[in-house]
């Protein structure tokens, strides 16, 4: 696999045979990686502030129909 430069950029090559512009920058790469684990945490809190909201619904559901039932006999 053969790398040329790309013009008027330090960091990123050309891969010839499959014509890809790789970013051999490691501190890039690093403030990347940190974003990417920054937005999968960010979608795991939501993921588990829904699962939590949909309890609380349920448990809800539950009380009003144990209320319901007292207020009948």
């Amino acid at each position: 696999m053969a790398k040329l430069k790309v013009e008027g950029h330090t960091s990123l090559f050309r891969d010839t045979v499959s014509n890809a512009v790789i970013n051999s920058s490691t501190s890039e790469y690093n403030i990347y990686m940190a974003r990417h684990r920054a937005r999968n945490q960010q979608s795991d809190e939501l993921r588990s502030a829904c699962k939590e909201i949909n309890n609380l619904k349920a448990e809800l559901r539950e009380i009003k129909s144990l209320i319901k039932k007292v207020i009948e006999k």
